[in-house]
């Protein structure tokens, strides 16, 4: 579905590669799907399970470029240079999250996350439920609700897509010449 203007709903039949069939399973009803499939993996997947990846992976890259970001601009909580150092440096400060053990604790509670709403969300989503891959029912402020819905989705969905080529952009970038996104 892609969306112009007011949210208008346009371009349900875009083909992104012309001289590709779009697939049958991709058939413009999800939020970002432009029908781009060159290898075939929409026919033989489940789309809702790789939507669910897709927006958790997402999420995580949003966090973690802003992560990077703020590390490497230097900006650091208050006795947290005296636990992982000075460094901006984003391998030294994982490594050293390691091994005090702040990574472990983040895999925890993570862990616990995806078993207590993680897991019997996609269960319920793969099964044929309601629920929409990935809507957790969280939305303390309304902000899910309204005639915006279907804008702020084609921006989240977009958005984690950008911020996962990011993060895999720095991540390379800061092996290769051992410098941060920052210089």
């Amino acid at each position: 579905m892609q969306l112009y203007s007011a949210g208008k709903m346009q371009g349900k039949g875009v083909n992104i590669i012309p001289i590709f069939k779009r697939p049958d399973s991709l058939d413009g009803s999800m939020v970002g799907d432009q029908g781009f499939d060159p290898f075939g993996f929409s026919g033989w997947v489940n789309m809702k399970f790789c939507r669910e990846a897709e927006l958790k992976h997402g999420r995580v890259a949003m966090l973690a470029f802003v992560g990077i970001m703020v590390e490497s601009a230097g900006i650091t909580f208050p006795g947290v240079t005296k636990v992982f150092g000075a460094s901006t440096n984003i391998f030294e400060i994982h490594n050293k999250a390691v091994e005090v053990g702040a990574m472990g604790q983040i895999l925890l509670w993570v862990g616990v996350f995806e078993m207590l709403a993680g897991y019997p969300g996609m269960t319920q989503t793969m099964e044929g439920g309601a629920r929409a891959p990935g809507d957790f029912g969280f939305d303390p402020l309304g902000l899910g609700k309204g005639d915006k819905l279907a804008r702020k989705q084609l921006s989240e969905i977009t958005n984690g897509r950008l911020a996962m080529l990011a993060v895999s952009g720095i991540v390379h970038h800061t092996i290769i010449t051992g410098k941060g996104p920052l210089g």
